[in-house]
């Protein structure tokens, strides 16, 4: 894991009162460092290999749980992940409601995974079980960093004493405004998850064609085919053309860059996008629960932009508004 940041991870200078806690499922992709240090409980994926159950999250370095993954992947071993149960979800938070604290969980995208539903359950069960407090379960319509992305904004608000509901709130009206793009190395896994027919698999790879995939607009947002591209260099160009074409102030902005097992590609990607603009870039192995479906080998980016539904540039000032609010509350 590599974290080149100048600091927007955490723009609060000083803790306020916290009144609410923040979790995510594993798939949010968050390194270790930053979870610890803002604060973050991650409730983690299991995935199945040849049998036997094995987690998707580590506390600590996640370098080596990544590397072992996508090793197997390449093996063509066979690969199950599962969802977090409704009660795996209730017995996580339960000792923040204990607490006196209300929560925010969050759970890659609804179109991806039945988590949300799971998490969503679990909240309803618990408000019910604990009156006096208020659980939201948020559909961050991402994968990976892109849903990373959002809990880390969450984690401003918190910490600058905004309430449970602003946060929600935030995630709600801004999710779209997180945009991802990926492209992979190999096309057997998109065949393999149905995303692509077999015939296109075998016709892209004679052709040394790379597809770019982007996160989709609707409402169940899904990972859909964006271009095409011929060859490796080029499809990370094609990243970095989206990213300039579609950020939104990347100065101010953390962007994330995650892969599987393909940190020498990461790197020329962030130097590429910090020609155009980034200054802080985190770059981390990419989550595991969605890996298997993408491959060894992909290449994933994540930012704050055009609106994805519309490909309307946010209301001007959305990141001004914020920044004031937190030179306001700091």
């Amino acid at each position: 894991m590599t974290v080149e940041t100048g600091g927007n991870t955490n723009p609060a200078k000083e803790k306020k009162v916290i009144s609410f806690d923040v979790y995510c499922d594993s798939g949010a992709n968050i390194p270790y460092n930053i979870v610890k240090e803002r604060d973050i409980h991650v409730i983690p994926y299991s995935f199945t290999v040849n049998g036997e159950e094995q987690t998707c999250y580590t506390e600590g370095e996640f370098k080596d749980i990544a590397k072992k993954f996508y090793d197997y992947v390449r093996a063509g071993a066979e690969i199950k992940t599962s969802l977090i149960s409704t009660q795996r979800f209730i017995e996580a938070v339960i000792p923040s409601l204990e607490k006196g604290r209300d929560v925010l969980i969050t759970t890659i995208s609804s179109g991806i995974s039945g988590t949300y539903n799971q998490a969503k359950e679990a909240a309803a069960q618990l408000m019910k079980a604990y009156p006096g407090r208020k659980v939201f379960a948020a559909d961050t319509a991402n994968a990976s960093m892109g849903e990373g992305l959002q809990v880390l904004k969450a984690c401003d608000l918190r910490d600058l004493g905004e309430s449970v509901e602003a946060s929600a709130e935030w995630i709600e009206q801004n999710r779209y405004n997180i945009n991802s793009y990926l492209t992979v190395e190999d096309l057997k896994y998109l065949k393999r998850s149905g995303r692509i027919s077999a015939a296109t698999a075998i016709a892209g790879t004679l052709l040394n064609i790379k597809p770019v995939l982007k996160a989709d607009g609707g409402e169940n947002a899904k990972i859909v085919s964006h271009s095409k591209a011929h060859g490796r260099k080029k499809a990370l160009l094609a990243l970095a053309d989206n990213f300039a074409a579609n950020v939104v102030e990347p100065e101010n902005q953390t962007v994330a860059i995650c892969h599987a097992d393909s940190e020498e590609d990461a790197l020329a990607l962030a130097d590429m996008i910090r020609q155009k603009g980034a200054k802080d870039i985190i770059i981390e192995w990419y989550d595991l629960c969605t890996g298997s479906h993408v491959g060894p080998g992909t290449v994933a980016m994540f930012f704050y932009g055009n609106d994805r539904k519309t490909g309307v540039k946010p209301k001007e000032g959305i990141l001004d508004r914020f920044k004031k609010l937190i030179k306001h509350k700091v």
